[in-house]
């Protein structure tokens, strides 16, 4: 099983999942009830794309615009760069740097699997590093 795959499983199933016609408030309601700072976007099985906290406030917050009366098509951003299961991890940090994104969709064979993001791999670097974490004497210095 790859890097990416084990990451997917860790997560768990996806409950942050809208439709286009949703509207943006719903959407910020069910990025709240799951603790996550983005929604997928999906129709009829279809990835379309993925609506972010960033999406929310440069698109609705700065233009003034209403959460109660926008749809999630008309702020979502589609234009990730995606990966599958084989890229590597260091890869990923580079395509996230490049693009400047926090997710990246992933897909198996043209079927949409999850999203990677940045939290992910901060947590998969942070898990190898045995150094970081703190011994039960350095957390009363904290």
């Amino acid at each position: 099983m790859s890097k990416i795959q084990q990451i997917l499983q860790k997560k768990g199933p996806v409950f942050n999942v809208v439709t286009p016609d949703t509207k943006v408030v719903e959407a910020l309601n069910i990025m709240k009830s799951e603790n996550l700072s983005y929604v997928v976007v999906m129709q009829d099985g279809k990835y379309l794309g993925i609506m972010s906290e960033r999406d929310y406030t440069h698109k609705i917050k700065l233009q003034g615009r209403q959460s109660e009366t926008s749809m999630v098509r008309d702020i979502m951003s589609s234009d990730y760069p995606v990966i599958g299961f084989d890229e590597n991890l260091q890869r990923c940090m580079v395509l996230m740097n490049v693009y400047k994104t926090r997710y990246l969709p992933i897909f198996n064979e043209m079927e949409f699997q999850g999203v990677l993001t940045m939290n992910d791999l901060m947590r998969e670097v942070i898990a190898k590093d045995d150094t970081s974490k703190p011994s039960n004497d350095s957390l009363y210095e904290l």
